[in-house]
């Protein structure tokens, strides 16, 4: 298998051991189907990201972390690739590293993988708890700045936040919401796909702030831990529809919304007005079908953008303090949907 890279990059690109990789590339025997496809997708990878990076200038290795459903990591993947041709001479290479449901001390295990491999910065999305935070303390002492997307962890040791002021998105949905029911009221299936992401969490207090102020005769109810994956949360979602009668709408904070419909769908039930939030593939084919009423989309160029600026600015300016940048926020109808990239 022809290539240009040292073992120990394809291997940390693919998630594989070097030994691995080394029978791989040579051909022994014994080696999956599936493990010899991760090895050519690794190379793959490291092939595109190597001609983007041609030129002249420093070229600055990173490392994006996510946990996170597939159909948003997609979205994410092609942000950061489309973002790092503007930053010429300054050039970055990234390296993903994504997973639909991480365990923290896995989390902890490749953030700690990445330090003492050695990176110049680690964008990351991840669950608000105590593990993860001593592991970005642990980042940040050995100089490598990492920035939180979409979801902060603001008592961490991370120099920036990139992405949306999550409190006001929530506070959209209720107003949008709240207008489209008025005075007939009714209740509001609200999902989330973990309590431990902040992002959700801050989304879900602007949302019920602004329903309790504002629309009283407005209930909610409250699905979570289903991680934005079909399966789970469907489950969570024909559950709560069995148990509810009056459930008539729908503000989806973590995702699965195929799933919350097929519900709604399998109990004969209406769907009032469907918030739903990130223009990925899914929800654009389910905003064109009209099965969703509105997507909350903040455009992810623009976080890539300011994880790259907060990076180079550390790496220019050892210690120096980056201030949180916000994207806006957009509601999308099917009328002013923006082309996909």
């Amino acid at each position: 298998m022809a290539h240009l890279f040292l073992v120990k990059d394809i291997a940390f690109q693919a998630g594989l051991s070097t030994a691995t990789v080394d029978r791989v590339l040579n051909g022994r025997p014994g080696v999956r189907r599936q493990t010899e496809m991760r090895v050519k997708a690794a190379i793959a990878e490291l092939e595109k990201q190597q001609a983007g990076a041609m030129g002249s200038g420093r070229v600055l290795a990173i490392d994006i972390v996510m946990e996170t459903p597939q159909r948003f990591s997609d979205a994410v993947r092609a942000a950061f690739e489309a973002e790092m041709a503007t930053f010429l001479p300054g050039i970055f290479r990234c390296r993903f590293h994504f997973a639909e449901v991480m365990k923290p001390a896995e989390l902890v295990q490749l953030l700690d993988r990445i330090r003492l491999r050695g990176t110049h910065g680690i964008v990351l999305k991840a669950p608000d708890v105590a593990e993860v935070a001593a592991a970005v303390a642990r980042a940040d002492a050995a100089g490598i700045p990492v920035v939180t997307l979409v979801t902060d962890l603001p008592n961490s040791a991370r120099i920036a936040y990139a992405g949306a002021d999550n409190r006001a998105a929530g506070e959209t949905a209720a107003y949008l919401i709240g207008e489209f029911l008025g005075d007939h009221g009714g209740k509001v299936l609200v999902t989330l796909s973990s309590g431990r992401f902040r992002g959700e969490e801050e989304r879900e207090i602007g949302f019920r702030r602004s329903i309790r102020a504002q629309y009283p005769n407005i209930g909610i109810t409250e699905i979570s831990e289903g991680h934005g994956t079909d399966a789970a949360t469907g489950t969570l979602a024909s559950a709560a529809l069995a148990a509810d009668p009056a459930i008539n709408a729908v503000y989806s904070i973590g995702g699965g919304n195929r799933a919350v419909l097929a519900a709604f769908d399998a109990a004969k039930r209406a769907v009032g007005v469907f918030v739903a939030h990130d223009l990925d593939a899914d929800n654009r084919a389910l905003l064109a079908a009209r099965r969703i009423g509105f997507v909350l989309h903040h455009d992810l160029r623009t976080d890539a953008r300011s994880a790259f600026r907060a990076i180079m600015s550390r790496a220019q300016a050892s210690g120096r303090a980056v201030p949180a940048s916000l994207s806006s926020v957009e509601v999308i109808t099917p009328y002013n949907m923006p082309a996909s990239d």
